[in-house]
């Protein structure tokens, strides 16, 4: 038996929307659309808002109710029309983790093969770090572009990489603040529009997700991951975008840089061809994905291989103001952090190592914090290596000599050694879609 939908004869009232929700009632899609239109306009207040998403983390919403109050989020801003650009548009969105640069690489990758990349990106709070932070190392590059530019960028160069304007999705932000300060975060109903709402908005055509899960992810449980991701892919269908989703492993750092201008310096390694296996096999299978959604038969590797993948990010970008030959930004101060004894590396705590970087100067507290461009940590050995007592495991970089000792605090215990190798897992854990 299924519960009775909310609403009936007469206006919408915010309180009766509220108790319909925590006795477990389906709001209907009227009431929903007049809930977050009026939230957007300010005729109900933040703490009915809050109270009404309080019942959704712990109600949830039914599959109709999710995508009603997706598409009533993406309804209260304007969605950009890419039919302008000549190639499929094809993005990607990562849940975040700790050294997960693949935007990076990723975006003048899949452009170099042939479709457009639209990335809208965000800056990072806590331990993991933000896409356009690691760009805004690059000297002169700039983050924002107007909406033709965006087009523009698409159409000539392939791929943009910039922060989202303020007309996109304006209830996503509203409500995510609100989210942050409330204990409501962790709802997977509300991350999944939060997130589809903004891509959906953005208007490409196909979109892959990137769903990371371990103790340096968002989702520490596969489980979890696996319904968040199979949510969005739903949502995305269900808006007329081509979704699938990929779950990685982030229980170890991706890559060997964790940090702003060491990643960037790691990601164009990666476009030359180099870089480290596990990064690689991500970012590889990632572009695949999207290359499959956009409809185009081509080898990204073969384009890391013979240098088109980094054209096309010198490309990017200098057509948002950067200078891809500038120096990058380095901090003042480097101390090692060396193996307390010889043996085989089995562990790195992801999450250990990024509250390090952003312990460094890496990452914000606050989203008004600055952050320094060349403070990071970069993992001199990864679990598989074998390493000797005394040498280098981990070097940490800051502007600030002070900020040593609460990183080297974050570490305790974040790595293991042992006298025989680890097993290691594969870094791509499972492939989520729609049935065929």
């Amino acid at each position: 038996m299924t519960e009775p939908e909310a609403g009936g004869q007469g206006a919408p009232d915010a309180v009766d929307l509220i108790r319909a929700k925590r006795d477990g009632r389906t709001l209907s899609a009227a009431d929903i659309r007049w809930l977050i239109g009026a939230y957007t306009d300010g005729l109900v207040a933040d703490e009915q808002m809050s109270a009404l998403a309080m019942a959704v983390y712990f109600r949830g919403l039914s599959a109709g109710e999710l995508a009603t109050w997706t598409s009533a989020m993406v309804g209260t801003g304007r969605r950009l029309d890419l039919s302008a650009v000549p190639a499929p548009t094809v993005d990607k969105h990562s849940t975040g983790g700790v050294g997960d640069k693949v935007s990076l690489i990723l975006a003048p990758l899949v452009a170099s093969c042939g479709a457009a990349v639209p990335q809208l990106s965000g800056r990072g709070l806590g331990h993991t770090g933000g896409t356009l932070d690691k760009l805004e190392a690059i000297p002169g590059w700039r983050a924002t572009v107007t909406a033709s530019e965006f087009v523009t960028l698409l159409s000539t160069v392939g791929c943009v990489i910039c922060a989202a304007s303020d007309d996109l999705a304006p209830a996503d932000r509203k409500l995510y603040a609100l989210r942050d300060v409330t204990g409501t975060v962790e709802s997977i109903p509300l991350i999944a529009s939060s997130i589809m709402s903004k891509k959906i908005a953005e208007g490409t055509d196909a979109l892959v997700l990137d769903v990371k899960v371990g103790r340096g992810a968002f989702m520490r449980e596969r489980a979890a991951a696996r319904e968040l991701a199979e949510t969005m892919v739903r949502l995305g269908a269900d808006n007329g975008v081509r979704t699938t989703a990929l779950l990685t492993a982030m229980d170890v750092p991706l890559g060997r840089a964790v940090g702003n201008a060491v990643e960037v310096a790691e990601s164009v390694e990666v476009l030359a061809g180099g870089g480290p296996e596990d990064l690689v096999t991500v970012t590889l299978a990632l572009a695949r994905e999207m290359l499959a959604l956009a409809g185009l038969d081509a080898d990204p590797a073969a384009a890391l291989a013979d240098g088109r993948a980094l054209a096309s990010y010198r490309a990017m970008i200098a057509a948002q103001g950067g200078d891809p030959d500038a120096p990058l930004p380095q901090a003042a101060h480097v101390r090692t952090v060396p193996a307390p004894e010889t043996g085989y590396l089995r562990d790195l705590d992801a999450l250990a190592v990024g509250t390090a970087a952003w312990r460094l100067g890496a990452g914000r507290a606050r989203k008004e914090d600055p952050v320094s461009a060349g403070a990071g940590v970069l993992c001199l050995a990864k679990p598989g290596d074998r390493v000797e007592r005394g040498q280098p495991l981990l070097e940490l970089r800051a502007d600030e000599p002070g900020r040593f000792d609460r990183a080297l605090d974050a570490l305790r215990g974040g790595f293991e050694i042992r006298p025989e190798p680890p097993v290691l897992g594969p870094p791509v854990l499972e492939r989520i879609a729609l049935p065929e």
